[in-house]
C-alpha cells in the first residue's frame, strides 16, 4: 500500500481528490477545446492512471465533479466582492467580479465544461449556479427599488455577458469593465425608479 502523505487516510484521500480536480482544471485552462484524459490528469497530479480510478470511475465522473467544484467557488468570489452596505455598489461589484473572473480565464474553463461535461450534471449545476449568482444581485436591485428586480438582474447579466464576450475575443478587460460601469453607474447612483 502506498504511503499516505497526510495525518489520516481520509485527509490523504481528500488531498488526492483535490489534486486531481486542480490538475483537470489546469489542463482545461491550457487546452479548453480538448477534454483531459484520466491519464493526463493523473500525470499532472503525480498519480498513475489506475490510482485515478480510485477517485473517479470515468472521465465523465471527473468532469461532473469539476463542474460541482468550480461553480460554487465562482459564486463565492462574486458574493465576497458584493460585501457592501450600498446596494448600488453591490450591483457594480457583481459586474466587476464576474468580469474579473472572465479576465482571469476561469470563464473559459466554465465554457469548456459546458461543451464537454455530462449534460445531467451540467444542467442541474448550471441552473443552481445561475440562481446562486443572481440571488444577491436581485436583492441589491430590490433594495434600490427596481420595479421588477428579477428582470432587471437578467438585463444586468446581459451587460456582463456582452462584456465577457468582448474580453474573451481579445478586447482590453479594463476597457470592457469601464464601459460596463459607465452603462450601469447612472442607474444605480440615481436609484432605480420606484414602482407606481
Amino acid at each position: 500500500m502506498p504511503k499516505i502523505q497526510a495525518a489520516t487516510v481520509a485527509e490523504h484521500r481528500a488531498a488526492q481528490h483535490r489534486a486531481l480536480l486542480d490538475a483537470a482544471h489546469a489542463l482545461l485552462v491550457e487546452h479548453p477545446d480538448s477534454p483531459p484524459t484520466l491519464a493526463a490528469v493523473g500525470a499532472r497530479a503525480g498519480l498513475a492512471r489506475p490510482s485515478v480510478y480510485q477517485y473517479f470511475a470515468s472521465r465523465d465522473a471527473l468532469l461532473s465533479a469539476l463542474v460541482a467544484d468550480i461553480f460554487p467557488r465562482w459564486s463565492a468570489l462574486v458574493e465576497k466582492a458584493m460585501d457592501s452596505p450600498d446596494p448600488g455598489e453591490r450591483v457594480l461589484a457583481y459586474v466587476r467580479a464576474n468580469l474579473d473572473i472572465v479576465a482571469s480565464g476561469e470563464h473559459a474553463v466554465a465554457r469548456a465544461l459546458t461543451e464537454i461535461a455530462p449534460r445531467d450534471a451540467l444542467t442541474q449545476d448550471s441552473r443552481e449556479m445561475h440562481r446562486m449568482l443572481l440571488t444577491p444581485l436581485v436583492e441589491a436591485l430590490r433594495e434600490l427599488g427596481a420595479p421588477d428586480p428579477a428582470v432587471t438582474a437578467e438585463l444586468v447579466n446581459g451587460v456582463v455577458l456582452t462584456a465577457s464576450r468582448l474580453i474573451e475575443g481579445g478586447h482590453d478587460a479594463d476597457a470592457a469593465r469601464a464601459r460596463a460601469r459607465e452603462l450601469l453607474e447612472p442607474y444605480v447612483r440615481r436609484g432605480a425608479p420606484r414602482p407606481a
